[in-house]
């Protein structure tokens, strides 16, 4: 019988290399985890309050306000009225961020073919396509 927590033990760190490597190949620019948080927060919810991004990173709206002024001197953010309160601000995703964000996934997932398709055979690939299905369902699993 396998050893389950050395197992579970090895996915975390691989899964932690894996990233750091596609990390590597197409970063986000010169930005802080926070900023990155960010960045992919308003990707998916496309507005939002600097409260808001605060709530959603457990952290002071003080710092937040930091966080997105950075991002706002860069040119990834851009902020506009609220409409129904005109005293917030949303902020949203530039084009330039957008297109960004879009370049360094095609980066990535380049990246991974080509390593996929040099270092392991046919049959590695399916069986790590396999493996791909059994990580999904770990995802999916709900204590």
């Amino acid at each position: 019988m396998q050893d389950l927590a050395l197992i579970a033990s090895e996915l975390q760190l691989l899964n932690s290399r894996l990233r750091r490597r596609l990390r590597e190949q197409a970063t986000a620019g010169d930005f802080t985890p926070s900023q990155i948080n960010v960045l992919l927060y308003l990707e998916r919810e496309v507005t939002a309050t600097v409260t808001d991004l605060a709530q959603a990173e457990g952290v002071r709206t003080q710092s937040m306000g930091a966080t997105v002024a950075a991002l706002l001197a860069a040119g990834m953010v851009q902020g506009r009225p609220d409409p129904d309160d005109r005293r917030r601000t949303l902020l949203s995703l530039t084009d330039a961020c957008r297109s960004k964000l879009e370049h360094g996934r095609v980066v990535r997932q380049h990246w991974l073919v080509r390593a996929i398709h040099s270092q392991l055979s046919q049959s590695e690939q399916d069986q790590l396509a396999a493996a791909v299905q059994l990580l999904k369902r770990l995802v999916e699993y709900e204590a």
